[in-house]
């Protein structure tokens, strides 16, 4: 399979969820699990299934995340420069509505638009790979068309 690349943040935070399910969470829910059977038949318990049910999501988590871990390939943004890449921090500012916004480009597995963290498959990210600072680019998003000056490119 391809290397899935992340930022050193990026990949210390699912390092730490990993962790964090592997000795807090699956342990509580076995314990929540052992309780549970000793309330008597399993097939009336909703307090066993409910256990169950999240002993499999959590299951689950932790295969995906050991998954991603083992596939990823953590590339340092301060160790770059130059043209927009992965782990650019790029200012944009809105041609049509003078809005300015801040992403970092970064792997689909630690993206949350929210918090500034743009997915480096999404339209955006892929019209602002190659850019440098001071172009304009236009991005086909399924609304319509944007416009965007990049006002400033930072490996950070």
């Amino acid at each position: 399979m391809d290397k899935i690349p992340m930022t050193p943040s990026g990949y210390a935070a699912l390092d730490a969820e990993l962790k964090s399910l592997k000795t807090v969470d699956r342990p509580a829910i076995i314990k929540a699990i052992a309780e549970a059977r000793e309330h008597g038949d399993l097939s009336e318990n909703a307090e066993y299934h409910s256990a169950r049910e999240k002993q499999s999501f959590i299951e689950g988590r932790i295969k995906e995340l050991e998954g991603l871990i083992s596939l990823a390939q953590v590339i340092d943004p301060k160790s770059l420069s130059g043209a927009i890449k992965f782990g650019a921090t790029v200012e944009l500012v809105d041609e049509d509505t003078e809005e300015e916004k801040t992403y970092q480009i970064v792997g689909e597995a630690e993206a949350n638009i929210e918090k500034g963290l743009l997915n480096i498959n999404s339209p955006l990210a892929r019209a602002l790979i190659g850019k440098e600072e001071g172009d304009s680019v236009e991005v086909k998003t399924p609304g319509g068309s944007k416009d965007y000056e990049i006002v400033k490119v930072s490996y950070i």
